[in-house]
Order: structure tokens, then C-alpha cells, then sequence
């Protein structure tokens, strides 16, 4: 999982926000993914008029697992309301439960070792495969006598090239440049003699740069400053740049660096299931924190935000560096999740490629035959997901990449905006026929970070925990419900928005309905839900 900022565009570079963005200050309402079209005239879910309609009735606890970066489980809208392992005892360093996991008192970290050492960085998928292709085909021509199973496998890796080489060009570019134009505004900084929080425009219209290069950073400087972005906002977002492009050329794209050793387990053997550490947290749990927020922090406590979810417990898996998650940790934090009382998975990550995906399938399958449902963040990179892949998916396929069938239990969820600033569709989002099943807030998005502190940011990642939360709503009043069964309320409750969205395809932007892009043509609405649930069980009797 690639994570940046929305990075501006300064040097000619455009950059999606991957799984989670920070963003300037926001116009749309505190809590506006709460909020009601009708009554706010905000795109939000419903989430308050649907707890009106629960007044009075009855609820338990939830388990919701967050497979994710990690999360900070002290936070103080957070620590509340996490999981925390009955049987159990803390620091004791004793298996007291005996699941195999010693001192899982909140969850579990699949991305260390009992030492307490953590990977932070990874590569991306695509860097690993080469890695462990390039021996085999780097010599090879097209000519040259291969099997049918070679031959896929040569003409994966050709294409894998294609795609690292220019992934490699840019974020050298992007190193070396956002680099340079930060030196120099560090360097005007320095002379200015005030803090980032303090410099304006005017400070910058009367600095005299000494070069040619100063020129043109104070130039680039000035034009990205505005009512709604401080020089500070803009700032933290160049360090963010830089921050990116650097775990890029150093980490991500970088053939010769894995981190592997570090958690110490065999992994080309998927079965293996009890390795890592009790640290939920890790070495950076920004992301992580904010999805958990979203989907659960404690609601009307006075501080900071009030998630979906009132009667929820936050179950914290760590199973996704800086860089793109491995298969094998995917499946057993879904397995973990599942054997630990999770009834909502949330899965705020993806990737274009992967390595072993008959084991995330069979996790997947696992969690479906545990009733457990799963949800998913269709990603970052404005494209049609039922023709450019993101891992994993709910589609189980055989080697050959043929679709055996759909888990019933999987919702795919793509990014809405409050509609406020324009297009309804996040300009960022993916979408898919047949592979997006509904749309939920996840633009300017206020939630969680670590040490009790909050952010705004931007993503699917953070659609997805509206739909977890509204998931929970709806296992913990209405219990008798099955996974498959919450999964259809949510699809037919939809709220079908009578405007057309922006997307782009070979290039070209088209205009067009959410039913054209997804399952269920909406966004997910929490009080149409609850009407729908109710409907259901009364039918059902």
C-alpha cells in the first residue's frame, strides 16, 4: 500500500492521492459524512437520523478488525473503544489464551518480530516480482524457446518493466526536484526570520531571492498560496512530497532492499500463521489511526469526532508497511481477525499485482464461511477496476486468472465527495461495473491521528471505514442478520443521486451516472439502511 499527499503539481508531476491523503483546510461542516442530504444539504450518510430511528432499541458490542498500518490505541477518542483480548493478560509475555499470538491484548502486528522490531518500509508488489523474475528472463529474447507457462510468465515480466521503468523515472524526477525546491524555500525561510506559521504572501512578495533557482521556487511558491491554503498548509505538503518521493527511490522502487529478515519468519511458506509481535501501533500509524476514527471513535464524548459506529470495539491487525502489503500477512490478519471475534474486516489497501492470491482467497473464503463481512477500499488511481487490476479483490480466480466465482461477503467501496466543492465523484476514485459495489464519503474526511490529534485527509481508505461503521450499526442492533445479508441492505439502501459524475477513460473525460460505475449506482445512506433492515426482518418473520 503506496501512501502519499495529494502533492501539488508544481513541477509537472501528477500525483494521485494513494489510500489516504492529507488536505487543506476544509469548507464542508465538522462530521459532515454524518450529515443528511435533506436536512444539511450535504452528501453525507444519514448516520444521525438512522440513530433516531434506533432510539430505544438494543445493541452489541461489534468487533471490527482494521487491517491496516497500525493504529494508536491511546488516543483519546480511541482507547475507549478498543478491542482488548478478555482472557488475555497484558505484558505478562505468556500465550494466556492460547491462540498463538503472546500478549495480543488489542490485536496483533504481522510486520515484526518477538523481539520488537518492525518493518516500516516496503517494496511496492511489482519491485518484489522483478526481483524475483529478473535472474530468470533479463537475458531472455523474444525468440528463445520457452514453455507456455515461461512464455506467461516473460511476457508478465516485460510488462512489469515497462511499468517499474516509468514508475522509477518519475520518482527520481520527483526526488530530485521536490528535493531542490524545498532547499530553497527552506533557504527564504531562514531569511525571512519567522515561523512557517507565521509567513504570508506578503512576506514572500518582499523577499529578494539571489538566484535564479530562488526565483522560480518563490514564483511556484506564491501561485499555490491562497484564502483556503497558508503557507503552512503548503509547506507540510512539500515535506510530504519529499517524504514520498524519497521512500520511493529508497524503499519502494529500490531492487535491492527487503526488509523481510526483519519479522524472521519463512516466506515462501504461506501456511506459516504465528510469527510477529503484540505491537498494534508500530513505527507509523497515521493511517491506520484515521480509518479506525472514522469507523469507531467514541461519539458524543465531548472531544474530537464521533465515528459511525456507538456500541464498537476496534480490533487493531498490522499487516501494511509504507509500500505495498504482502500476501501472506493479508491472509492471516483476515484469519486472526476472524478467529478473534471480528464481524467487520475493514481493508483500506490495494495493489496492482500480487503474489499469492490463492491465499488471500482462501482467508477470504475462511472469513465468508465464518460470516464475516469484508470491506474494501477500491483505490486511488482513477481508473475502471474491471479492467486495471487492485488487489485483492472478491473475485476468486485459478492460476490462470479465470474467475471461479464472487465471496458473497465482500463490499468494494469508491469515494464520494460532501458535493460542496464541485464534482460528487472523488476526482481520485476508482470505479467498476461490476467490481465497485457503492460509493460513501471519503474527500476532506476529519478523523483520528496518533497522539491524540486530528487531520483531514483524502481517499477510499477512508470510504471504506464509513461502510464498516455503518456495517457494525447494522450487526450490532440487528445481530440475526448474516453477513450476506447486511451486505445487500447496504447495496439496496443506497441513496441514487439523479447527477452525473466526471470520469476519465483512454484519456478523455466522459460525464455519467454512479449506476454506470458501480453495483449499486449510490452512496451508502445509514437511515435508509436501518429502514431496509427493518423491513427485512418483518418480511423475514
Amino acid at each position: 500500500m503506496t501512501r502519499t499527499l495529494k502533492l501539488v503539481a508544481l513541477l509537472g508531476i501528477s500525483i494521485l492521492p494513494l489510500w489516504g491523503s492529507a488536505q487543506s483546510k476544509s469548507t464542508n461542516p465538522p462530521n459532515w459524512y454524518n450529515l443528511d442530504y435533506q436536512t444539511d444539504g450535504i452528501h453525507g450518510i444519514s448516520t444521525e437520523k438512522a440513530y433516531e430511528l434506533l432510539t430505544g432499541r438494543e445493541s452489541t458490542p461489534i468487533v471490527v478488525g482494521v487491517l491496516d498500518g497500525g493504529i494508536d490505541y491511546k488516543h483519546e477518542d480511541l482507547k475507549d473503544v478498543m478491542w482488548t483480548n478478555p482472557k488475555e493478560v497484558a505484558g505478562n509475555g505468556e500465550d494466556d489464551d492460547g491462540n498463538g499470538y503472546t500478549d495480543d491484548v488489542h490485536g496483533w502486528n504481522f510486520m515484526g518480530n518477538a523481539n520488537g522490531e518492525n518493518v516500516r518500509y516496503d517494496n511496492l508488489e511489482i519491485t518484489r516480482l522483478i526481483r524475483i523474475y529478473e535472474p530468470k528472463y533479463i537475458s531472455v529474447l523474444p525468440s528463445t524457446p520457452l514453455s507456455e507457462a515461461e512464455r506467461r510468465e516473460f511476457v508478465a515480466y516485460q510488462k512489469m518493466i515497462s511499468e517499474y521503468t516509468s514508475k522509477l523515472d518519475q520518482a527520481n524526477f520527483g526526488n530530485l526536484n521536490y528535493g531542490r525546491l524545498k532547499e530553497e524555500i527552506d533557504i527564504a525561510i531562514k531569511k525571512i526570520g519567522k515561523d512557517i506559521k507565521e509567513i504570508t504572501k506578503a512576506d514572500l512578495d518582499a523577499y529578494k531571492p539571489n538566484t535564479d533557482r530562488q526565483k522560480m521556487a518563490i514564483r511556484m511558491t506564491k501561485r499555490e498560496l491562497s484564502d483556503e491554503k497558508s503557507f503552512e498548509d503548503f509547506y507540510k505538503e512539500l515535506e510530504e512530497g519529499v517524504k514520498y518521493f524519497r521512500a520511493q527511490v529508497d524503499y519502494h522502487l529500490n531492487k535491492n532492499y527487503d526488509p523481510r529478515h526483519i519479522v524472521g519468519d519463512n516466506y515462501e511458506d504461506a501456511s506459516e500463521r504465528f510469527y510477529g509481535n503484540a505491537d498494534i501501533k508500530g513505527p507509523d500509524a497515521e493511517h491506520g489511526t484515521h480509518v479506525a476514527g472514522i469507523i469507531g471513535a467514541k461519539r458524543h464524548n465531548g472531544i474530537g469526532i464521533d465515528g459511525v459506529a456507538d456500541n464498537v470495539q476496534i480490533m487493531g491487525v498490522r499487516v501494511v508497511p509504507d509500500g505495498d502489503e504482502r500476501d501472506k500477512d493479508v491472509a492471516n490478519g483476515i484469519r486472526y481477525a476472524v478467529d478473534n471475534g471480528a464481524k467487520v474486516i475493514n481493508m483500506s489497501f490495494g495493489k496492482g499485482y500480487v503474489f499469492n492470491k490463492k491465499t488471500v482467497d482462501e482467508a477470504i473464503k475462511y472469513a465468508e464461511e465464518k460470516d464475516v463481512l469484508m470491506v474494501h477500499a477500491a483505490g486511488n488511481d482513477a481508473k475502471d477496476i474491471d479492467i486495471v487490476k487492485n488487489y485483492p479483490t472478491k473475485y476468486y480466480t485459478d492460476s490462470l486468472d479465470a474467475v471461479l466465482g464472487e465471496a458473497s461477503n465482500w463490499i468494494t467501496v469508491g469515494a464520494t465527495s460532501s458535493g460542496l466543492d464541485g464534482d460528487l465523484l472523488a476526482e481520485f476514485s476508482n470505479f467498476g461495473y461490476r467490481s465497485v459495489d457503492v460509493f460513501a464519503p471519503g474527500v476532506k474526511i476529519n478523523s483520528t491521528m496518533p497522539e491524540s490529534t486530528y487531520k483531514e485527509q483524502d481517499g477510499t481508505s477512508m470510504a471504506a471505514p464509513v461502510v464498516s461503521g455503518l456495517a457494525a450499526i447494522l450487526r450490532s442492533y440487528y445481530p440475526e442478520l448474516t453477513a450476506t445479508e447486511v451486505k445487500d441492505i447496504i447495496l439496496r439502501s443506497v441513496t441514487k443521486v439523479d447527477e452525473k459524475v466526471r470520469i476519465k477513460v483512454d484519456g478523455s473525460t466522459r460525464k455519467v451516472y454512479l449506476d454506470e460505475i458501480s453495483v449499486s449506482g449510490g452512496i451508502v445512506n445509514a437511515k435508509a439502511a436501518i429502514e431496509e433492515a427493518n423491513r427485512y426482518i418483518r418480511e423475514k418473520k
